[in-house]
């Protein structure tokens, strides 16, 4: 294996990382500018109203998300699989 086939699965596994983690961390972004534009508005400053709906919202996303991210995953870890049997 040269160095151009470890930098590319350097690159793929930084994007299949990506993509995993990409929906769950846009929901709390989400959420936490709803959340804060709420606390403007109302002027309410409690620090566990903005970690609570986060954290249920991460939670709900990564259950919804679980087959797309369990897909993505195994379609990466295939491809590692190939690509260590092709080095022999």
């Amino acid at each position: 294996m040269n160095e151009t086939q470890i930098i590319d699965v350097g690159r793929e596994a930084i994007f299949v990382a990506l993509k995993i983690a990409g929906g769950p961390m846009l929901a709390a972004l989400v959420v936490g500018i709803i959340i804060s534009i709420f606390q403007a508005l109302t002027q309410i400053q409690e620090q566990t109203l903005t970690f609570v709906p986060k954290i249920f919202v991460i939670f709900i996303s990564v259950l919804l998300m679980m087959p797309f991210m369990l897909g993505t995953l195994e379609t990466f870890v295939r491809s590692l699989a190939d690509r260590i049997i092709a080095i022999q």
